[in-house]
């Protein structure tokens, strides 16, 4: 059984989607769904509440501190780190399952936006490959609670690049896998701040990482770029 763990900060809009896609396409392998709200000031909290199938956690804003705080309180063996604006495919519960079944610990979907737009779309292909430079949080994570927890966790002096940063542990360890079906993610911040924009912060984040940038400053670059 899966434990769903979706880290919140005002995702009154978006919440309400995912939570009714989830009920719509699982198969019946799902034991919880945990909405981590990290302060919200707006409805989440009373959306996360209120969901007959959902249970909520209050914890730090920061997405690695809310995953870990999810999974610090999930019950099951296999957690399902789902980001509130991705919505997985059509029985995406039972393929998490099987994939675990047949031996790999760790893993994720491949990955397409809400929006029609060449480059986007070449993008998505990209994550076809299963390689970590084709990785990134959208696609969402699945990975057993030993491993998980034998791993350490996500690191939480990351604010961003959290997902990358375990994915590229997870990868060490061999266990790493891709679904073939597609998890569809939006490009709301592709719509904010620009195609060409949005793609080139990715990519000096991506950068900085490689050239040795602490957490703190690939936060502080990341900060300016989305906050300007």
């Amino acid at each position: 059984m899966i434990s769903i763990i979706i880290p919140a900060y005002n995702e009154e809009e978006q919440l309400p989607i995912l939570l009714e896609h989830l009920e719509a396409t699982s198969s019946g392998c799902i034991s919880e769904i945990i909405v981590v709200d990290g302060g919200s000031v707006d409805n989440t909290a009373e959306i996360a509440k209120s969901h007959p199938k959902a249970s909520y956690v209050a914890s730090g804003k920061g997405r690695a501190v809310q995953m870990n705080a999810g999974a610090r309180s999930a019950k099951s063996g296999i957690l399902y780190f789902l980001h509130a604006d991705s919505l997985p495919p059509v029985n995406f519960d039972s393929l998490i399952v099987e994939e675990v079944k047949n031996g790999k610990k760790a893993g994720c979907f491949q990955m397409k936006f809400d929006k029609d737009h060449w480059w986007l779309n070449l993008m998505g292909l990209f994550t076809k490959v299963n390689h970590i430079t084709c990785r990134g949080g959208d696609q969402s994570l699945f990975v057993e609670k030993s491993l998980f927890d034998e791993i350490g966790g996500f690191n939480e002096a990351y604010k961003v690049y959290e997902d990358n940063e375990i994915i590229r542990r997870l990868y060490k360890k061999k266990q790493f896998s891709i679904i073939k079906s597609w998890i569809t993610t939006s490009a709301r911040l592709y719509d904010r701040l620009g195609v060409w924009n949005t793609q080139w912060l990715f990519i000096e984040i991506y950068w900085k990482r490689r050239r040795g940038a602490s957490a703190e400053e690939l936060y502080s670059h990341y900060y300016k770029r989305v906050s300007s």
